[in-house]
Parts: structure tokens; C-alpha cells; sequence
């Protein structure tokens, strides 16, 4: 049996930020980041058009990149005490990770972390509030999807939270948002939406529905990425639309090992996620390649390669890693771990992987000694 669950409504286009007035409800908790959204001038338009719409606005602001425990158990406090029956987020996907778990703990205070991290385990939300969430990158999804990611820094480990519980029940996707997007930020997490739309693909869980937004997502992201990075409008409106297509298809069927061991990586040593997806994918298709079919076939022919329909296998499983290769080298991705992973810690972090949530549906069964020397590969 197979399930799809997406936000009931997502407001796509420029200037649909103003969707915000259109919320039904009498008090609105807005979650933020760290500053971006209030320079320019985002916060203020947020605000002012969810009080134009008749609700009461607290805004939580400071939810640090990579957003801790500590941050949300601090943002569920604040929560209870305002006691909103709307949880908004505006920002990149830390935030809105961030306050998707905040959501739980508003609801049920005695739950505790534990309780959440085993996936699919979530109680019922929605007894007290429910949520919009506004991206301001071009990556994560999250505003569309059944995932957050809480980091632990106490015992290095970052936490991928599973549960359809956590579906946003509005996405809002203004382009406008993203127009001011630096761009190393644009590149790191246009990667991390290919890998979502590449990952989601070959997965074990892939089905009809969801492989048709992965070629999709592969497809509009190949064509809008270089431009997004040279900051045309349509290369950033590309994007915008490209990631949130990626994420309505894994979100409802998982992902694989770039991005258990791209967690590992985040939490060891604070690599940013687009850029350890982009160094990791190429070498992991090729270890996933004998699992998947003939989808590198759709997945080169989606970038943009011409003439697979005469390759043979090993032809066009080549061509897609290439491809995928050749689009991180043009957007400024390192192409190994040279610079960022140490020995000594290759076993913590092979194992750390392994007990990754994303682990299971990676297209090949893989092992933790497996993980260690594809992390070893790429040094």
C-alpha cells in the first residue's frame, strides 16, 4: 500500500506572501530565523498582513541553522504560554524544521524527544493549532514535506523527525523570498534538492505517483539551477518551484544514504547539508547503479543529456553521474572530503549513518563497514 499527503493548499507565485491575511484564526506564533527575513523586510509584511487578517502575531525569533533541541523545547514553552491556534514559519528550512517540532511539544507537553524520534510515532496534531509554512530557500521542501531535522549537539547526532502528522497545511512559495538569496546558499541548497529529487527517485519505497515530481523536479532543477546561481529572476523562480516538486515526492516515500551520511557530516562537523549531498551523490550512485533499473536512463535524460535512448546501461548510468558531477562543479561544489572529514572519526560517523532514519530505503542494503569506506572513497 502506497500513501501521497500534501499540504491541503499551496500558494505558488509572486507576491502570494499576502495569502497570510486569508488565515483563518485569532492568534498567529510566527517562528523565524536568523535576521535575513526581518533586513528585508519580510517579517514586516508577515506580520502585517496576518494582523490584517484579524489575529494577534508573536514572533519567535533567533532558530539557529541546524536548530537545536534546546530551541525547540525553548519555542514549545513560548508557544504554550501565548497558546496560538496558528504556527507560522518563514524563513530557510532550520526554522521551519524548528517549528514543526515546537508544534508537537505546544500540543503535548509531557511527550518528550524520544518519544518523537522513531519514525511515524508522532501523536495527533492539530488540537490546538495548525501551520503555514513560508520558505526563503530553494532546498529543503520542508514547507511541503513530513520531515524535520533537529540536531542534538550534546551527543553529535542530528535527528531526521518522520511523521505525515507534520505536513504543513499551507505551504506559501513566493519567489520574492528567495530573490535576495546569496549565492553559495542558492547553490548548497539547489544541490539538496536534486539529491531529494534523485534519492526520492531510486528509492525502495518510489512509486508511479511520486516518480513523476522526482523526473519532474530533476528536470526543472537541471534547467534552472547555473541560472538561479547567476541570479536570473528565472533561474531563482526555477528553483523555487523545482525543490518544492522534489519534496511532494520524498516526502511520501523517503530517501537513502547521501542523506544519512550528509547528517553525519552536518553534525560532526557543521558541513553545511547542500554541500555534503553534492560531494556524496555521484559516488553513491554509482554504488546504488546495480539497484535501480533503468531510472538512470530517465534521470540522465532529465538532465539534459542527449542520445540515451542509444546508450547501453552502463552507458547512460555513466552519463547520469556525470551529469550530476558537471552541474555541482558549475555551481561551486567541492568534489571530495579531502577538507572536511578525519580519520579518527570515520567510525562514529559510519554508524551514525547507519542508524539514520533515510538509511532503510536506499535502494541498495548497505552495511556500517559498507558506509566507512564510501566515506574513505571520497578522501
Amino acid at each position: 500500500m502506497a500513501r501521497f499527503t500534501l499540504p491541503r493548499d499551496i500558494y505558488h507565485g509572486k507576491g502570494c506572501l499576502e495569502e497570510l491575511k486569508n488565515l483563518k484564526g485569532k492568534k498567529a506564533f510566527l517562528v523565524v530565523g536568523g535576521g535575513s527575513m526581518k533586513r528585508q523586510g519580510f517579517l514586516d509584511k508577515a506580520v502585517h498582513y496576518l494582523k490584517d487578517g484579524g489575529m494577534e502575531v508573536e514572533v519567535f525569533e533567533g532558530v539557529e541553522p541546524d536548530p537545536s533541541v534546546e530551541t525547540v523545547m525553548r519555542g514549545a514553552e513560548a508557544m504554550r504560554k501565548f497558546e496560538p491556534d496558528w504556527i507560522v514559519s518563514m524563513g530557510g528550512g532550520s526554522p521551519i524544521d524548528a517549528a514543526k517540532a515546537m508544534w508537537a511539544f505546544y500540543e503535548y507537553p509531557e511527550t518528550t524527544f524520544e518519544d518523537l524520534i522513531t519514525p511515524f510515532s508522532f501523536p495527533e496534531l492539530r488540537q490546538k493549532a495548525r501551520f503555514a509554512a513560508i520558505p526563503s530557500t530553494s532546498g529543503t521542501a520542508t514547507e511541503v514535506t513530513a520531515f524535520s531535522v533537529i540536531t542534538n549537539y550534546q551527543t553529535g547526532v542530528k535527528y531526521p523527525l518522520a511523521d505525515f502528522n507534520i505536513t504543513p497545511d499551507v505551504a506559501i512559495v513566493d519567489p520574492d523570498l528567495v530573490m535576495g538569496l546569496p549565492v553559495k546558499q542558492v547553490a548548497y541548497t539547489g544541490m539538496d534538492a536534486l539529491t531529494h529529487a534523485i534519492e526520492g527517485y531510486i528509492t525502495k519505497g518510489a512509486w508511479e505517483m511520486t516518480d513523476m515530481f522526482h523526473l519532474k523536479a530533476i528536470e526543472i532543477i537541471s534547467k534552472s539551477l547555473r541560472g538561479a546561481v547567476a541570479n536570473t529572476p528565472e533561474g531563482r523562480e526555477g528553483m523555487a518551484l523545482g525543490q518544492y516538486v522534489a519534496g511532494m515526492g520524498f516526502s511520501n516515500v523517503g530517501l537513502g544514504i547521501v542523506h544519512s551520511m550528509a547528517h553525519s557530516l552536518g553534525a560532526v562537523y557543521d558541513t553545511p547539508h547542500g554541500v555534503a549531498n553534492a560531494i556524496l551523490l555521484p559516488t553513491i550512485m554509482e554504488y546504488n547503479a546495480p539497484c535501480t533499473g533503468d531510472k538512470y536512463k530517465y534521470i540522465a535524460k532529465a538532465m539534459g543529456v542527449e542520445g540515451v535512448e542509444t546508450m547501453s546501461q552502463e552507458e547512460y548510468r555513466k552519463a547520469a553521474v556525470d551529469a550530476v558531477k558537471k552541474l555541482s562543479a558549475d555551481v561551486g561544489i567541492p568534489a571530495d572530503l579531502k577538507a572536511i572529514v578525519k580519520e579518527e572519526d570515520l567510525d562514529f560517523l559510519s554508524e551514525s549513518a547507519y542508524a539514520d532514519a533515510c538509511r532503510p530505503g536506499n535502494p541498495r542494503d548497505t552495511s556500517v563497514e559498507e558506509i566507512k569506506e564510501l566515506y574513505k572513497s571520497l578522501m
